[in-house]
């Protein structure tokens, strides 16, 4: 009898921890090498140099490339396109700044979001709320994987297509032959057409762009899967408003006891859908402004490309155009996905047989209908609502500016 408890125990403990990875793995995974996961147990004061190192490395990769072309473009480059060229790398540049930085600030509230989680799935009986949980999470899964696929291809493209494509550029001046940059090297730093700080400077350049593109698709997992999960525990709560009347097996007796499990569920999830919005809004705001901008300029890239025959660019500029607008697609169908469940609480708190609800107890509907009505919205920068609406606006945007920059450039 111990023995086949001991293997009960065993088997949950296994199913736990698979149904936890199911929900944060690739979040773990993209985070962790950027010194962005948190630590759930206090560790040592090693690891904690060691993780402030590797975020000071972020830091320096970024502002690497973003300090030499940033001068470049002022001092170095005359004709319009050629600065509007180097412009929508430059914001992608202070995107990934200003998202690393805040990840980094709110490290304490993702903590806390995950240990929300692992909570939630330990605490899961019910075999039809696990299915619920796990259908949930597996959404959030391919979410995160075809947002990180599209971020990289746009990476493969920019930092290695190009440059294949373009291939080794001789000097006029000079019997010096250098791989073109991807991000220009001012020469008031250092002169990077000589070998090796050529090939060191492109190299340096490669794992900053793929550091970049991995704190986007970083941020955008984070967002899907703390949004999705949120939507998972409202599908619980609304399951067991359906048995709120006549109880379930692993549900109490008494139907107070039900009632208060349904509050402490759905005060359970406010929290948690607060917690998200403090810790996603700065990062949110940041691709709310950057993706605007950049749509607008790659586009414009597109065409100018397209113009010049130049059609390995003007692809890759497609295939990054595709990306930043899934982009910011995911940020705001996530938003649009949670605000949406959130109102379903107050429809399915009606249309239950509340009337059945002996004296005072149809109160509770009531209280929970009006909660559901006042829910708290996924913001970016707590200015804009996360909706489908706002991405239609940004698209129109978007084009606006690139019809404008057409006409006067």
């Amino acid at each position: 009898m111990q023995k086949s408890d001991t293997s009960v125990e065993k088997s949950r403990a296994t199913d736990y921890e698979k149904h936890v990875n199911l929900s944060i793995q690739w979040n773990r995974w993209l985070l962790k090498p950027m010194g962005l996961w948190p630590c759930s147990s206090p560790i040592s004061r090693f690891k904690q140099y060691i993780h402030r190192l590797i975020n000071i490395v972020c830091y320096s990769l970024i502002s690497f490339l973003f300090i030499p072309c940033s001068l470049f473009v002022v001092f170095e480059i005359e004709d319009t396109y050629g600065k509007l060229k180097q412009f929508g790398p430059l914001i992608f540049c202070v995107m990934a700044f200003v998202k690393y930085h805040s990840l980094i600030v709110h490290k304490a509230d993702i903590n806390e979001c995950v240990e929300r989680i692992k909570w939630d799935w330990k605490n899961t009986r019910n075999d039809s709320d696990r299915e619920i949980m796990i259908t949930n999470a597996n959404f959030g899964r391919k979410l995160v994987m075809v947002c990180t696929f599209f971020m990289y291809s746009g990476f493969a493209f920019y930092y290695i297509a190009i440059p294949i494509s373009v291939g080794k550029v001789a000097t006029a001046n000079e019997n010096v032959t250098f791989v073109p940059l991807v991000f220009p090297f001012s020469s008031y730093v250092a002169d990077t057409r000589h070998s090796p700080g050529n090939e060191i400077v492109f190299s340096i350049q490669l794992v900053a762009g793929c550091l970049m593109h991995g704190i986007t698709s970083a941020a955008c997992s984070l967002a899907a899967a703390f949004a999705v999960h949120t939507c998972g525990q409202i599908q619980v709560m609304m399951n067991w408003l359906k048995h709120l009347i006549d109880g379930r097996s692993d549900m109490s007796e008494r139907l107070d006891d039900r009632i208060a499990d349904i509050v402490r569920q759905h005060v359970r999830i406010l929290k948690f859908l607060t917690l998200t919005e403090r810790t996603m809004q700065q990062v949110s705001f940041a691709e709310f402004l950057g993706c605007t901008l950049d749509i607008c300029l790659v586009g414009y890239y597109v065409i100018m490309e397209l113009k010049s025959n130049d059609v390995t660019s003007a692809v890759t500029y497609m295939i990054l155009l595709v990306s930043l607008t899934f982009n910011i697609f995911i940020f705001c169908y996530i938003g649009e996905m949670v605000a949406d469940e959130c109102r379903k609480i107050g429809e399915m708190s009606y249309m239950i047989e509340w009337y059945r609800l002996p004296g005072n107890k149809k109160l509770c509907c009531v209280l929970i209908i009006a909660m559901s009505n006042c829910s708290i919205k996924l913001t970016a920068g707590n200015i804009v609502d996360l909706t489908i609406s706002t991405f239609t606006d940004v698209v129109k945007t978007a084009v606006t500016f690139l019809n404008v920059l057409r006409k006067t450039t």
